[in-house]
């Protein structure tokens, strides 16, 4: 019997899952870490704690299968951190994370010295303080004395590649993030570099997803108990390996993530651009493709936030009953009508991506009244995160991309209230899959073609697949979010001004 294996190298944890020849998942495990802000606004983490989760969930998971079977291993993780290595291979800085919002001023430079539409013209996407380009600017503008240290700068995924294979890469999507490579051309992008004096040997060779890399170091296969043959392929950023393991990849089927953050992608079989950058266009993990992603900063993000700061009541009943303090917290929602009796949510706890581009953006309740309690703002939790959700898909629809049906995962989708507020908001059938593994499951299936258990990525997804069932849009609420939806995108438009110089003021 063969296996493969696929590592996401997530925002609060890794998770590893083993696949057999038949693509069923035969052992998983997830070791988590701790995110550190030592600022406001703040991301950071620290490389060698993915590399402590890796090698113990790697170890487990050898234990459960025979290791020494494992012939392919895809890698995928939190895109856009960077990871600052000196000529050593040594970790200089902690890593700065996709959701750290320190580079604004730096994402301004970058805009004024290639110009707004130029740099959408040569990267498919504007700066945004998620971004790795800004990141190397920061670090250069703010730490000159260990940029001058810098010899490689790695995706997180990319830093556990070379930790167990000794080899410098990545993949084509992943590198589409780091706001440095030429989507439509698939390489780094030369000229850009160029004028940001950033040196293209500091970044390492982009692959297709299914690629192979490099092989299992042997010391590593020894402390792993892996074959010496284990080959570790590309593998993707991690919205493109959840897109894979979605099945996302034929035109009309796209996905909705939502998990801390929150991400509609569409598959696309050519370069579609959006020229006023609100969603982000990158290369597809499956070869010769693309994708288009929307991507909200606070999805889950936001529930976790209203639950561990107002929802002690039912956290405490939780430790008593062993019931998720989530079920106390929906069960209350799904009791107050469409709308939240005219409470509106604006989800921009940490700023925002899609489509406002906004680091300075921040979370409101609008209309909030006397006749408002708990269950009310859990509800417009709930309904400002599909807003936020929706935003995506209309820009995708008018970019002229087919949306026939959406499949809907990461924690949010557990909950049955929130996949028919996302239906009713969206407009779209909401459908739930067979597979709930996540990236990991995806960069599994990347590491199955090289592993020749299947011929491609869609007879991969085509045979492991299937719709378990689907939720349809309620008509009667769509047309009554149709209204609340309007009005939450003027609230944004109202307070945006607020919200910079609030920030402003912050920042001193």
């Amino acid at each position: 019997m063969s296996f493969v294996i696929g590592i996401d190298v997530g925002t609060s944890g890794t998770k590893i899952v083993a696949l057999n020849e038949d693509g069923k998942v035969v052992a998983a495990v997830t070791k988590n870490y701790d995110l550190n802000s030592p600022k406001p606004g703040w991301a950071e983490q620290n490389p060698l704690d993915w590399k402590r989760a890796v090698f113990e969930g790697l170890s487990e998971i050898c234990k459960k299968i025979n290791g020494r079977e494992v012939r392919s291993i895809g890698l995928t993780g939190q895109m856009h951190g960077s990871v600052f290595l000196d000529a050593e291979g040594e970790v200089l800085y902690p890593a700065i994370l996709w959701c750290d919002q320190r580079t604004a001023k730096q994402c301004e430079k970058i805009s004024e010295i290639v110009g707004e539409e130029k740099l959408i013209q040569m990267v498919s996407n504007p700066a945004l303080t998620g971004f790795t380009a800004p990141k190397i600017l920061w670090l250069r503008d703010e730490e000159p004395e260990i940029y001058k240290k810098v010899k490689c700068v790695l995706l997180p995924k990319d830093y556990i590649r070379y930790e167990l294979t000794g080899e410098f890469a990545t993949d084509v999507a992943d590198a589409s993030g780091t706001l440095l490579f030429d989507v439509k051309n698939r390489c780094w992008h030369r000229e850009l570099l160029n004028l940001l004096e950033i040196p293209i040997d500091w970044l390492p060779k982009a692959y297709e997803g299914p690629e192979i890399t490099g092989k299992i170091k042997p010391s590593i296969a020894e402390q792993l108990h892996l074959s010496t043959d284990t080959v570790v392929v590309a593998g993707g950023g991690d919205q493109a390996a959840g897109g894979i393991g979605c099945g996302v990849v034929h035109s009309g089927i796209i996905s909705a993530s939502l998990g801390t953050s929150g991400v509609v992608f569409a598959f696309s079989e050519h370069v579609h651009t959006d020229p006023k950058g609100r969603v982000h266009t990158f290369c597809h993990s499956a070869p010769g493709a693309w994708h288009v992603m929307g991507v909200m900063l606070s999805a889950g993000g936001s529930l976790q936030w209203f639950r561990n700061k107002l929802c002690q009541e039912e956290i405490a009943k939780s430790k008593e009953t062993g019931v998720d303090p989530y079920e106390y917290i929906t069960e209350a929602a799904g009791k107050i009508p469409p709308g939240s009796n005219g409470l509106i949510f604006l989800p921009y706890l940490t700023g925002e991506r899609t489509p406002h581009k906004d680091p300075y953006a921040r979370s409101a309740f609008i209309g909030l009244s006397l006749m408002h309690g708990k269950a009310e703002m859990a509800r417009a939790v709930l309904e400002g995160v599909a807003f936020g959700m929706r935003d995506s898909i209309e820009i995708m629809k008018d970019m002229g991309i087919p949306i026939k049906e959406v499949r809907i995962s990461g924690g949010g989708a557990r909950s049955s209230l929130w996949r028919q507020i996302m239906a009713d908001i969206c407009k779209v059938p909401m459908v739930v899959i067979n597979v709930d593994e996540g990236p990991a499951f995806g960069a599994a299936l990347l590491a199955s073609i090289s592993a020749g258990m299947f011929s491609s990525l869609s007879e991969a997804c085509e045979k492991i697949i299937r719709e378990l069932y689907r939720v349809e849009p309620n008509q009667q609420n769509v047309e009554e979010y149709d209204f609340y939806y309007q009005e939450y995108k003027s609230a944004y438009l109202s307070l945006a001004p607020t919200f910079r110089r609030i920030g402003k003021k912050i920042e001193g």
